[in-house]
């Protein structure tokens, strides 16, 4: 960090509790946000568009692509955005420390959602941006464990240190007394542009004209649709059945719902391969 005096966060192992997206943090979501080209320095910027953490099939933000783009880019200025559910908190932790690390200064732009894990990484920039519609969302962190009554105590009582620490996070940079900022993450509270600068979690509003929502092409927005439905059906998410017709019309490049189910066996066959294909070069 160059400006702001940021605590740095512990990130210990975690065995045994798998990562999990908030419900309505993947519903929120929208892939397609991402920031307009505006003549930036695209060999000085970071994305973060993506589930924090590794999935299965190798996709996602992790700590340790992060830090090789910024061992690439060295000890100049950064802008990082970011357009990201959420994910796995400890990776978040671990790229938090990075940013925070950084010798250069970072600048910080909310383009689409923070959420969670992804909230925690916005608090590493020196600036702070956020989209007057985007938002922050900040919670108590979230993991899937298995276990007896005993082992589930076990694992709340091993998650409640890395609740203080996303407190002593946002407290840092907000000023907000601990108290208030533990019953914030109690109630998992979305926190606008606006009022995300007026609480001190950012420092000003993005011009409306550095965002871009409209994809080139239908290819582009069959690949956003597929990363979207590829991270519901990954979290166990439930979508209504008009939801999951919508994104299965995207993923297909702007077939309609009817359209997909009057497809032969053999057709939808096709198209599930030529979506897998898509989703492993995401």
């Amino acid at each position: 960090m160059t400006i702001r005096n940021m605590p740095k966060a512990s990130v210990p192992a975690h065995p045994g509790v798998l990562p999990q997206v908030s419900e309505v943090a993947a519903k929120r979501w929208n892939p397609e946000i991402r920031a307009a080209a505006n003549g930036t320095n695209d060999t000085r910027t970071i994305s973060i568009l993506d589930v924090i953490g590794a999935d299965f099939m190798g996709n996602g933000v992790t700590s340790k692509r992060i830090s090789a783009a910024l061992r690439a880019m060295g000890d100049g200025p950064v802008t990082v955005n970011i357009n990201s559910p959420g994910g796995d908190f400890f990776e978040g932790l671990a790229i938090y420390n990075l940013l925070r690390e950084h010798k250069g200064e970072v600048t910080v732009k909310v383009i689409g959602i923070a959420a969670s894990a992804a909230s925690v990484i916005a608090m590493a920039g020196d600036t702070v941006q956020m989209a007057r519609a985007s938002f922050l969302m900040i919670h108590n962190t979230w993991v899937m464990a298995a276990g007896d009554r005993n082992a589930l105590r076990d694992v709340a009582n091993w998650l409640e240190p890395f609740d203080e620490a996303a407190v002593s996070i946002y407290g840092a940079r907000t000023g907000i007394d601990a108290k208030k900022l533990g019953a914030m993450l109690d109630k998992e509270m979305w926190i606008a542009g606006d009022s995300a600068v007026e609480q001190g979690f950012a420092d000003e509003l993005l011009s409306a004209d550095q965002l871009d929502t409209a994809l080139s092409n239908a290819a582009d927005l069959g690949l956003a649709a597929i990363r979207k439905l590829d991270l519901m059906l990954a979290s166990g998410i439930r979508a209504s059945k008009s939801e999951r017709r919508e994104l299965l019309a995207a993923a297909k490049g702007g077939k309609s719902g009817a359209a997909l189910t009057g497809m032969s066996g053999a057709a939808v066959s096709d198209w599930a391969q030529e979506a897998l294909n898509k989703l492993k070069t995401l």
